[in-house]
């Protein structure tokens, strides 16, 4: 494939990588939902310490 279309073969592989879909509690998610999620994640708990500081 990389000879047909130009990238190199780490490129696809690194593509491959973050395509290739893994489950996580009985779902299937991708490298990028999983970063996507884990950024959300530390924005939530971010706001949970500034919530519970004035409280």
């Amino acid at each position: 494939m990389a000879e047909e279309f130009g990238p190199s073969k780490d490129s696809i592989a690194i593509w491959v990588k973050q395509a290739t879909p893994v489950m996580i509690q009985g779902r299937s998610k991708t490298l990028k939902d999983v970063q996507q999620l884990e950024k959300r994640l530390a924005i939530l708990e971010e706001e949970n310490e500034i919530l519970s500081r004035l409280a």
